[in-house]
């Protein structure tokens, strides 16, 4: 499900690594990469969350359920240093829909 978009100028490419630096200061178990698109997995117990540019040219805060802790934590922590327009009612990725 996606929670919020990330609101930015530049390109997903230039604005990854600021990201990753941002989330590495704030979270201690994470992995990332950028191969065509960026993406960065926030683990914290048996919780995921993930920001990613897979279906759309900006950075997207995607968790599996919508009842877990850590989605909430990832987007107040973003949200003291970036814009994110997020969502009233988490939204179905392209995959998850019926």
């Amino acid at each position: 499900m996606i929670f919020g978009e990330m609101q930015y100028e530049q390109d997903y490419s230039e604005f990854h690594l600021e990201l990753v630096e941002f989330v590495k200061s704030n979270f201690s178990e994470i992995e990332y990469g950028l191969q065509g698109d960026s993406w960065i997995w926030i683990f914290e117990d048996d919780d995921k969350v993930e920001i990613d540019t897979f279906y759309s040219m900006k950075h997207q805060i995607k968790s599996a359920s919508p009842e877990r802790h850590l989605v909430r934590k990832v987007i107040s922590v973003l949200s003291t240093r970036y814009n994110i327009a997020v969502y009233e009612e988490p939204e179905l990725e392209p995959h998850e829909e019926i």
